[in-house]
């Protein structure tokens, strides 16, 4: 589990590299700062911090680096970002790089620096000899999405260090608005922390209070006020997106992505796939899942499928002008009631 890396780098058990692999900036961004923090002291960053991005800089470039003994420390922590050469993209690079200069450094790498390459794809090309080369002998670290359950303990333990309480709904609520989202928790929590103050509470009343809802949170009530038959209260979500300015077509574009994640998320479940499972593959956070299994079972795979045909048919008579974009949706929206009525 990545939290128990996180307290082994803050312990200063450092490895000599690292891979950090995987989809999940907010993850990454976090885990090199923690190994940056416990490399590097503060007033040494200006000598012994350095970041390379491959996109614009050969890979010897960041090796000669961090074959230089640290000045005026103990430790050098090099950063290479964009390794495109593990993976196995065609994408024409600007720069040349010199691998065999890197698998030389990695079978004897400096015991004063650490390296660190973060690279931010789903897989890398295990087919090649560098990849293999670095895979076996370096630490990796998988930036994955975080399950519900880890999601929750990481919340607890941001307000924890900040003496703060978080009640269980008020967690649920937040989890909820962020669609799971980590950089986002991590800020609203910041923001909600100071709002409450030492040893306060955050409770669901303030995270209602203090966090906006999105663009997507609101769609996702929509549809949920539709399939409980609410059809003043989701009527009224859309039409307050109008006012604001959302475009309509915008809001289809959305409304085909959550039905969408419904259907597949009902498929998967149905051939036995656990949350846990189908959110790593459909490469949605485990929360989100959750909620789409919630309202997968209030619709059939026939309906779903239905659904989504009729948002395509409308998203086509959108683009070419046929229809006025707002009438469209108000009448895929009132078909929507009649047919969950009729259920």
């Amino acid at each position: 589990m990545i939290f128990n890396i996180w307290k082994n780098i803050k312990k200063k058990n450092l490895a000599p590299v690292y891979l950090l692999i995987g989809k999940e900036s907010f993850l990454m961004q976090e885990t090199v700062q923690y190994i940056v923090e416990a490399g590097v002291l503060e007033e040494e960053k200006d000598f012994n911090l350095s970041v390379y991005d491959m996109e614009e800089t050969p890979i010897e470039t960041a090796i000669e680096d961090a074959e230089t003994l640290p000045f005026m420390g103990e430790r050098r922590v090099v950063i290479v970002k964009n390794p495109l050469f593990l993976t196995s993209e065609k994408k024409k690079e600007k720069v040349e790089h010199n691998i065999d200069k890197l698998e030389q450094y990695i079978h004897s790498p400096a015991p004063y620096t650490v390296l660190v390459f973060m690279a931010p794809y789903e897989k890398l090309d295990e087919r090649k000899k560098i990849t293999k080369l670095i895979k076996k002998q370096t630490e990796v670290i998988e930036m994955n999405s975080l399950s519900d359950s880890d999601t929750k303990n990481w919340m607890l333990d941001i307000v924890e260090q900040e003496q703060i309480s978080l009640e269980k709904d008020a967690m649920e609520e937040l989890i909820m608005l962020t669609a799971g989202d980590l950089m986002m928790i991590h800020q609203e929590l910041g923001k909600l922390s100071t709002y409450v103050g030492a040893e306060g509470v955050i409770t669901s009343k303030t995270v209602k209070l203090l966090v906006a809802r999105t663009l997507e949170q609101n769609i996702f009530d929509l549809i949920e006020h539709v399939i409980h038959k609410r059809s003043k209260d989701a009527l009224q979500i859309f039409y307050d997106l109008l006012k604001n300015n959302e475009e309509p077509i915008k809001i289809l574009s959305l409304l085909v992505t959550q039905f969408r994640l419904i259907l597949h998320v009902k498929e998967l479940s149905n051939i036995g796939y656990g949350q846990q499972q189908i959110a790593n593959t459909v490469k949605v956070h485990p929360f989100r899942v959750k909620l789409a299994l919630q309202q997968a079972r209030l619709f059939s795979t026939d309906e779903l499928a239905h659904l989504l045909m009729e948002l395509a048919e409308a998203d086509y008579e959108m683009k070419t002008g046929k229809k006025d974009k707002q009438l469209l949706l108000e009448l895929f929206l009132l078909k929507l009631f009649d047919e969950k009525a009729l259920t």
